[in-house]
């Protein structure tokens, strides 16, 4: 993986990102604030989703809560991503030799991966169920949740290593 990110860090200097992110006393503390705010939108809104697909608030419909989160989960994976380019821009050289922020990235894709699993298998049965979900939407669900708070975690180590 690592010819491929120290790829995308000579393109983001070359196409003036890396310095951008660099050069200014606000870019990076500012896209770092945002990147945790998109955290917090992501794993708020998810989480509380998968929480429910879990086993909690059976009163609530899945399907409504789903529906009123996901957006917002969305919103916050966009601004992540849009924030984390800038912020690998900034060390792009680095970070591409980094394990951790590789492992970030392996934790990113597998949940992207769960998630686009999990609505095209379970999205239609949870939308008429009130009740519990089936043990392998819960487990996924599960695995959601341990994977993007995964990914978060491996993201704040990045500073520490």
């Amino acid at each position: 993986m690592e010819p491929i990110l120290t790829a995308a860090a000579a393109w983001l200097d070359m196409a003036g990102i890396g310095p951008w992110s660099r050069g200014s006393a606000l870019v990076y503390p500012v896209a770092n604030t945002l990147h945790l705010l998109g955290l917090v939108m992501l794993v708020g809104g998810i989480g509380v989703v998968d929480l429910r697909i879990v086993g909690l608030w059976q009163r609530l419909p899945v399907a409504e809560l789903s529906r009123a989160l996901t957006p917002v989960a969305v919103a916050g994976l966009i601004l992540m991503v849009a924030s984390g380019v800038i912020l690998f821009a900034a060390d792009g050289a680095a970070l591409a030799r980094s394990a951790i922020f590789e492992r970030k990235l392996i934790f990113i894709a597998v949940a992207l991966s769960n998630a686009a699993a999990f609505r095209l298998i379970w999205r239609a049965q949870l939308s008429k169920s009130a009740g519990t979900a089936p043990a392998a939407a819960r487990a996924m669900a599960a695995a959601s949740l341990f994977l993007w708070l995964a990914a978060g975690a491996s993201g704040r180590w990045i500073a520490y290593s």
